[in-house]
């Protein structure tokens, strides 16, 4: 991922000193377990230990020549061992480090994306308990529909995060298990017990059977699951967005007293921070279909996944991470015209009223379908003649001989749209 998207924490996990790291630790762990099972003498484990480092230049110097990064990674840490180095890497395949180690990698950007999710539920209940009774225009087809409230708005977005933070959590899961059973997943070469040591050693679950590598099922529930929240930060960009359009001017991204909207235009305010958010959601869903295309391996294993999960795995990780910390920061700072947001619902003359009237006429006896052509006369032609709904009514004789002036004038409330908020808050907040 480009400098200008990457924050520093998860730009350490995918660096190649951690995956370096990563690797000798698992080596170092698989010398442990051989000495546990009478392998490896402990004091040739010991100063392997002392001694074992690498050099990620010498690394890349190797691997220009032979064209293998795990042989270039043990031969640079050969270098450091010396002469007992010939018991590293002991009865092990390329994949038993290379996926494992992946598996840690995986574990740690995952933290630290859930710990993003949390910050940015933390700043979405805040906010929607500040605008818990603010009333706004609910739309349906991008056409006015009912009152809602701007809470109600956050509230659903809060609870489908936490969705994804049950699916991240789960995928992480899936993918917290290690390998070390060879050649073609047969522990020809080694025991079982060999993996169990291992994999405990490095707090990690063994997968219960493997070929030469993971199975990328495991890797497709991730990257999907990452997929679904970038997701749900894009629908929450785009609402933001179209709520922020000049016609509506309903909410606004945070903006500073020093930022410019525009080289040619000084009074722009645009929502460039929810258009990045889009933008970036759609490059990790193309990445979310490369991981399950990289399901079909051939036989126990080739490397076409390789290649892709250089690139996929990094570059989304990073990217939800930054994309999280940009809507962390919008719904931290949005600017809620609540104003507005009143005159915008006047609009409609009151035509949203219709439903309550639709069911007091069903109630007073009249058939659905007769009751359903009355209000929609009226409200049609409350809303062509730009005349409030309440006001065409009291001239309709069909209508005003169903009613009393109270029972009519009851029907305006707009405490309707809100007397069901508490239920819907204890729901989800407690």
């Amino acid at each position: 991922m480009i400098k200008r998207y990457t924050r520093k924490q998860m730009e350490a996990i995918w660096s190649l000193e951690n995956k370096f790291q990563k690797w000798l630790d698992i080596e170092i762990a698989t010398c442990d377990a051989h000495v546990v099972l009478g392998n490896l003498k402990a004091d040739d484990v010991k100063e392997i230990k002392e001694k074992a480092n690498f050099d990620i230049k010498r690394i890349d110097e190797i691997e220009a020549e032979i064209h293998h990064d795990v042989i270039a990674f043990l031969t640079s840490v050969a270098e450091f061992v010396g002469e007992k180095s010939r018991f590293v890497h002991l009865g092990l395949t390329s994949s038993d480090v290379v996926d494992t180690g992946f598996s840690l990698q995986i574990q740690d950007a995952g933290t630290l994306l859930l710990n993003e999710i949390d910050t940015l539920l933390a700043a979405l209940k805040t906010k929607a308990f500040d605008h818990k009774n603010t009333l706004m225009m609910g739309r349906t087809h991008g056409v006015h529909a009912e009152p809602t409230t701007m809470g109600l708005k956050l509230t659903i977005w809060y609870e489908e995060l936490k969705r994804n933070k049950k699916r991240l959590t789960a995928a992480l899961e899936t993918c917290n298990v290690g390998k070390i059973s060879g050649a073609v997943g047969n522990y020809a070469h080694m025991p079982p017990q060999l993996e169990e040591l291992v994999c405990k050693n490095l707090n990690i679950n063994i997968a219960p059977v493997s070929t030469q590598t993971l199975q990328r099922d495991r890797h497709a529930e991730f990257m999907t699951a990452i997929a679904i929240t970038a997701g749900t930060l894009e629908k929450m960009a785009v609402e933001i967005r179209s709520l922020q359009k000049t016609e509506f001017n309903e909410v606004q991204e945070p903006f500073s007293s020093k930022q410019k909207g525009s080289s040619a235009m000084p009074h722009k305010r645009n929502p460039i921070i929810s258009e990045r958010v889009t933008g970036l959601a759609r490059v990790i869903r193309g990445y979310a279909v490369t991981s399950l295309e990289n399901q079909a391996l051939w036989h126990e294993r080739d490397i076409s996944h390789s290649s892709t999960e250089r690139v996929i795995f990094p570059d989304a990780t990073i990217a939800l991470d930054y994309m999280l910390s940009l809507m962390t920061k919008i719904i931290s700072g949005l600017v809620v015209n609540k104003d507005q947001m009143k005159e915008n619902i006047a609009k409609s003359y009151n035509v949203f009223f219709s439903q309550k009237l639709l069911l007091k006429l069903v109630e007073k006896g009249m058939s659905r379908e007769n009751a359903y052509r009355l209000v929609q006369r009226n409200a049609h032609a409350a809303f062509d003649e730009k005349i409030s709904f309440d006001i065409k009514i009291k001239e309709d004789n069909d209508i005003t001989e169903k009613f009393s002036n109270d029972e009519l004038d009851s029907l305006f409330s707009f405490d309707q749209y809100t007397q069901n908020t508490d239920t819907i808050y204890n729901r989800i907040y407690t």
